[in-house]
Formats: structure tokens, C-alpha cells, sequence
């Protein structure tokens, strides 16, 4: 059977999906900026070497990332934080203590830069929007319960 009619399926790089975008706008930190910019080159510096040594895989993988990294860097909105800390905003550190006594701390940023474990939060999630435009001393209301904000800087 002649290799034209063969289908080569372990080869076969096309079916990679895109990452999805967020069709949120992109507010980013500075920092945010310059580590999307970061990730775009070592995913360009990936592909090149893929392709280099013909890792059809390797060099799809990497495109699809530059593609991701690509389309974020292109809708990067840098938001300069506020100097004003009278109330919670983007790029904000903001402490909260829970009904039940637990004390955090999280800052606001940009989706790419949200990590909650490392306690950096998306400016989109429900913790987050609760927490925007208010002050210390104020209440909010999370997941059903109460929660104090203490200080923001």
C-alpha cells in the first residue's frame, strides 16, 4: 500500500486546540506585562529548537503557546496601580479577616498572574470583585459569609 493512504496519527499535530482567551479585557500589572513578554520568548525559543531537531510535536506545542502568549500580549492592558488606599483597587494588596478568624492577605492582578496559592488573585474572580472599591473597616460578603477588610496597600 503506498504511503499516500496511510494515516499518521502519532505524527499528527494538527488537532492541537488553542488555548482559550479570555474575552475579559486584560488588565495587567507591569510585572504581568513583563512576564507574558517572558513566556512569549521562551515559547519562541522552544519552537525554534523544535524545529531545529524536528520535533513535530515539540514545535506545535510551542506554537500553540506562542499563539496564546501572542494574543494576550496584543490585548495587555497595563493598569498603574493607585496611589489612593483609601479603597481596594487593581494592583492593590488588600488584608481580610473571615468570619471564622482566618487573616489573609491576597493582591488583585491580571488573569495570567492570579495564583491564589502564591496569594495573587484575579481581578475577575468573586473574591476579588468583592473586595474592588471598598475600604478598611468595611464588610464584605463572600461565598455567604462575612469577611472584614483590615488594610489595603
Amino acid at each position: 500500500m503506498s504511503r499516500a493512504f496511510v494515516k499518521e496519527t502519532e505524527n499528527d499535530t494538527t488537532g492541537l486546540p488553542d488555548r482559550p482567551v479570555s474575552t475579559d479585557r486584560n488588565f495587567v500589572t507591569a510585572a504581568g506585562l513583563a512576564d507574558i513578554e517572558a513566556a512569549l520568548s521562551r515559547f519562541e525559543a522552544a519552537h525554534r529548537a523544535a524545529l531545529e531537531s524536528g520535533d513535530r510535536n515539540a514545535a506545535a506545542a510551542a506554537s500553540r503557546e506562542i499563539r496564546y502568549w501572542g494574543a494576550r500580549r496584543a490585548s495587555a492592558e497595563v493598569v498603574k496601580t493607585s496611589d489612593d488606599k483609601s479603597k481596594a483597587s487593581f494592583g492593590m494588596t488588600v488584608s481580610l479577616r473571615r468570619d471564622d478568624g482566618r487573616e489573609q492577605s491576597f493582591r488583585i492582578v491580571g488573569e495570567d498572574e492570579a495564583d491564589p496559592s502564591r496569594g495573587t488573585l484575579s481581578h475577575l474572580s468573586p473574591l476579588a470583585r468583592a473586595l474592588l472599591t471598598h475600604s478598611p473597616g468595611e464588610a464584605v460578603t463572600i461565598a455567604g459569609h462575612e469577611a472584614v477588610i483590615l488594610e489595603v496597600r
